[in-house]
């Protein structure tokens, strides 16, 4: 049986401020994870929106259905044996406690960083998935008023990001190097694992 792999399926959620370095890190965790022969799977909020809805809104209400679906995914995969690394900002602490109570294995991975290094980060990004330029646009907005269509709430800017303390680990996201952030993460879910699987 491979390692992580069978009945006992795990998720550990990547979480933090667009631009802190979710999707890097969540990319490397699985890709170190599966040279170690655990079944892993890179389940992206940026990517699973547009499948649940391929002309998103980006409202509340659909940011909540969102989550609830990108939860509810992560369960099931889990359910069927699959280990699971979640990448999504999740800036309201319940939508990740959520997770928690569906998923036995659980773990978070809380990439802390101040919201001028992540504006700093993200100003970088490239059109892609994510609209480009995202934290500029959201607080040209809070300043005038004018609505910026396919901009939904940006968290640092519309409203905090809150921390939980139930947090697994906590990672220094915006005083350490890139290489150094993920070379924690995955020391963190290596010995998380390890306790779980021998």
């Amino acid at each position: 049986m491979k390692k992580g792999h069978g009945s006992q399926g795990w998720a550990v959620w990547v979480t933090g401020l667009p631009g802190s370095g979710k999707t890097s890190v969540a990319t490397a965790l699985v890709e170190g994870l599966r040279r170690r022969g655990f079944m892993a799977v890179h389940l992206s909020m940026d990517e699973r929106r547009k499948a649940y809805f391929p002309s998103p809104s980006y409202s509340a209400e659909e940011r909540e259905r969102a989550y609830s679906m990108f939860v509810e995914e992560a369960a099931f995969l889990v359910r069927g044996g699959k280990g699971v690394v979640m990448d999504a900002s999740a800036h309201r602490r319940e939508l990740r406690r959520r997770a928690r109570r569906l998923i036995p294995r659980f773990a978070e991975i809380h990439l802390k960083c101040p919201v001028e290094e992540a504006m700093r980060r993200e100003a970088t990004r490239p059109e892609g998935l994510v609209m480009a330029g995202l934290y500029e646009k959201a607080l040209d907005r809070k300043a005038t008023g004018k609505d910026v269509p396919g901009l939904g709430v940006v968290p640092g800017v519309d409203e905090p990001f809150e921390e939980d303390e139930a947090a697994e680990c906590v990672i220094d996201a915006g005083a350490l190097p890139p290489e150094e952030v993920i070379s924690r993460a995955q020391a963190f879910v290596f010995l998380w694992l390890m306790d779980h699987y021998g």
